[in-house]
């Protein structure tokens, strides 16, 4: 057997002699004879090496594993061994990997059929342990982190563009008849769970912020005596950028999530792997009509959003700044226009789609475990989150870039 293949154990019950040493205790017990040379050391295993016979010998073993040289040659002779079994397997496994991490060279001679096929199986490749980071170079470490993720953004990149990709071009169909196409019924389901569910709290969170950014800037503008063109900004900032990037962030945390945890508990399960087994894309089944009732749930969830946050700008200016409401809407409607209300819809569906495919890409990363599955659901809204701030963004400059 070639050197460093596996590991190895012996056994006695007391001293270790130069020339041989045998197990006393029980009879039949398993026996190592050890003779030396300038060159080798050569063991020779007899009796039966079970459990039952070598199991108090582990000591013994250890000790003699210690006191081996592995300057010269280890040679284990098996060709008198008797009954053999896992345990007496393992112990001479274990001694030849020892030998062998040291540098030394091994031999196994002339083993058995079914010494042989112990010997492998109770092999076990050592792990490659993981490189430590460095802990006293905090540069190094900033930079082995921000490169690690990086290359973690590259691979949900890749997979989010493999999924829009799929998702669009194939669609639910079967792979040998191409029947199914879009299902409908599917899409409006998930409409109906992504934005009417969804429609309470949207209200509420809304009214809330519309009335904390109206109090905020009328309290601004008191100084200056302006409290009367609060509604002007106010609206503006509210249908432009509040109202969308929070409705998206409570997609994200309220749909994302159960879009990640319903793909990745059928991940856990394999229906994942029976959809391909039937022959059915599990994109197109699974993600495409989530993806489109995101899509099309956002922009809807967005102009519920800014009503909600208007009515409550409205009520707090009225009664904090003594604003009257037809003055609230009369402003509004000389301040803002169609721009400004699409400037915010516009976004909605582009942040919808992040949502869903930062949702699907976490779901079908979820492994067999449910560990897994709470980490990848809490992984995909805080990046749903993040790329959804990121797009945000972008979007601001490029409405700055095209004066919009």
């Amino acid at each position: 057997m070639s050197k460093g293949s596996m590991p190895f154990n012996i056994s006695s019950n007391d001293g270790i002699e130069n020339n041989s040493f045998s197990g006393l205790a029980m009879p039949n017990d398993a026996v190592l004879v050890r003779s030396d040379s300038a060159q080798e050391i050569q063991l020779k295993a007899e009796g039966d090496w079970v459990i039952s016979k070598i199991a108090p010998m582990d000591t013994l073993f250890e000790t003699l594993e210690n006191q081996l040289e592995t300057s010269k040659k280890l040679t284990i002779d098996l060709k008198n061994i008797g009954m053999l079994d896992t345990s007496g397997a393992w112990l001479i496994n274990r001694l030849v990997s020892k030998w062998s991490a040291n540098g030394g060279e091994v031999l196994i001679k002339d083993p058995t059929i079914r010494a042989k096929t112990l010997l492998r199986e109770v092999s076990v490749p050592e792990r490659q342990t993981a490189p430590t980071k460095t802990e006293n170079n905090i540069v190094l470490t900033l930079l082995a982190s921000l490169g690690e993720a990086a290359h973690n953004m590259k691979q949900d990149t890749v997979m989010g563009l493999n999924i829009i990709g799929s998702a669009m071009l194939q669609g639910p169909q079967l792979k040998e008849n191409r029947r199914g196409g879009i299902r409908l019924t599917s899409i409006v389901h998930h409409i109906d769970k992504m934005a009417l569910g969804a429609i309470p709290i949207i209200i509420v969170m809304s009214l809330f912020i519309g009335a904390i950014v109206a109090q905020q800037a009328a309290f601004q503008l008191r100084a200056f005596g302006l409290e009367s063109i609060a509604p002007d900004w106010v609206g503006a900032i509210l249908l432009r950028e509040i109202c969308v990037l929070l409705t998206a962030i409570m997609i994200a945390g309220r749909s994302g999530s159960s879009m990640t945890a319903e793909i990745g508990s059928m991940k856990m399960r394999e229906e994942v792997d029976a959809l391909k087994v039937i022959g059915l894309n599990p994109i197109g089944v699974l993600v495409f009509p989530r993806l489109v009732a995101l899509t099309i749930a956002m922009p809807l969830l967005t102009f519920i959003s800014n009503i909600a946050a208007l009515v409550g700008a409205a009520l707090l200016l009225r009664f904090y700044s003594d604003v009257p409401i037809e003055d609230f809407i009369t402003r509004l409607r000389a301040f803002i226009d169609l721009e400004t209300v699409f400037a915010g819809l516009i976004k909605a569906p582009f942040m919808g789609l992040v949502i869903g495919v930062m949702a699907a890409v976490e779901g079908l990363k979820v492994e067999g475990s449910t560990e897994s599955l709470g980490q990848r659901t809490t992984t995909a809204v805080v990046k749903a989150i993040f790329f959804v701030v990121v797009m945000d963004g972008i979007f601001a400059i490029f409405y700055a870039a095209i004066d919009y």
